[in-house]
């Protein structure tokens, strides 16, 4: 079940295709371009196993899928990598939201089997919520690639049981998981799994009256896109104007798009500060926590080695007791 490829200039969402946009979200390395490559049917996104991961800017491709629906895939870098500057991550995320204004259908967390979950996996979702929301959760399902590690006779489910970090991400986004094999070459193995991750996102439609994810940075670039729009047709529009007056009314249309685009870079700086410092003291508290923890085992154990001492001393002292008086009856018995 592959994908076709579409046009730039293709109108998206016409009513005779089913539209659905994705996100894909994780750390790197975890395999988000060729889990976006499997859906697509095709290798749009450049990916290859490296350190330092492939993807440098967030990127949007679509397919049409053999039942007619249109699959936006919408893939980024390692947003939430303790190496990704602040910066970086703002502009991605405005630039994500910019190829999503009409919204997300399904968020999907790339998690990989061949690595341990870290708290980077964790600080994802977190940030994700802090950004968009916590409804954010509703829309997101756990991808787990390097399916070809586990064994034959392996169950997916009980394997994901063995991981605290996992169970509590499962939590969050409401048990909704998808095992993806990259590396198969069995046209019904891809099939099959794609089928059951879009059936997931379709689930997630269902349950949201067919609405996909959007909240008021969605809607600010809405109203950007909108605006930009009408000036530029009122530009084309006018009459009587010389060039120069044209191009300034343009540059002056750009100046204010931009302008438009600064204040949500700034939205969204604002919440990305807040959750850096809760993540921040969140790691204080557990460091400190710890700290405590030790120190009260040390003072256990030391109290524990003074009460040993002392019923050591008791014991003695009381052999020293019983000691002397038989001493006594022997030194009486040889007299």
């Amino acid at each position: 079940m592959g994908g076709s490829f579409i046009a730039d200039n293709c109108k998206f969402g016409s009513a005779s295709n089913k539209v659905r946009t994705v996100v894909l979200v994780g750390r790197t390395g975890n395999g988000k371009s060729t889990t976006g490559n499997s859906m697509l049917g095709r290798k749009a996104f450049k990916s290859m196993s490296s350190f330092d991961g492939v993807t440098r800017t967030t990127e949007l491709q679509t397919a049409v899928l053999e039942d007619g629906q249109v699959l936006n895939v919408i893939d980024t870098p390692g947003l939430f990598d303790k190496s990704a500057e602040p910066q970086f991550v703002e502009k991605e995320i405005v630039r994500c939201i910019d190829m999503a204004k009409d919204g997300i259908h399904a968020v999907l967390v790339v998690v990989s089997l061949r690595s341990r979950v870290s708290m980077e996996e964790a600080a994802t979702i977190e940030t994700l919520q802090k950004n968009f929301g916590d409804k954010i959760a509703e829309y997101m399902i756990l991808v787990f690639t390097g399916g070809d590690e586990l064994e034959e006779d392996q169950d997916f489910d009980d394997y994901l049981s063995h991981s605290e970090s996992i169970k509590g991400m499962l939590e969050l986004c409401g048990n909704r998981r998808a095992l993806f094999d990259n590396k198969t070459k069995d046209t019904a193995k891809k099939a099959e799994q794609l089928k059951q991750l879009l059936s997931l996102v379709d689930d997630i439609v269902m349950k949201h009256g067919g609405k996909p994810y959007t909240n008021e940075l969605f809607d600010e670039f809405k109203k950007a896109a909108a605006k930009l729009h009408d000036q530029a047709a009122e530009l084309n529009s006018l009459e009587g104007y010389s060039k120069e007056e044209k191009s300034e009314r343009g540059l002056q249309i750009h100046q204010s798009y931009e302008k438009h685009l600064t204040q949500i870079t700034d939205m969204v700086e604002t919440k990305l500060m807040d959750t850096r410092r809760r993540l921040e003291q969140q790691l204080k508290d557990e460091q400190d926590a710890r700290l405590k923890a030790e120190a009260a085992a040390r003072e256990a154990q030391l109290k524990t080695d003074e009460e040993k001492c002392m019923l050591r001393e008791r014991l003695e002292r009381s052999q020293r007791e019983v000691e002397v008086p038989r001493n006594r009856r022997r030194g009486c018995l040889i007299l």
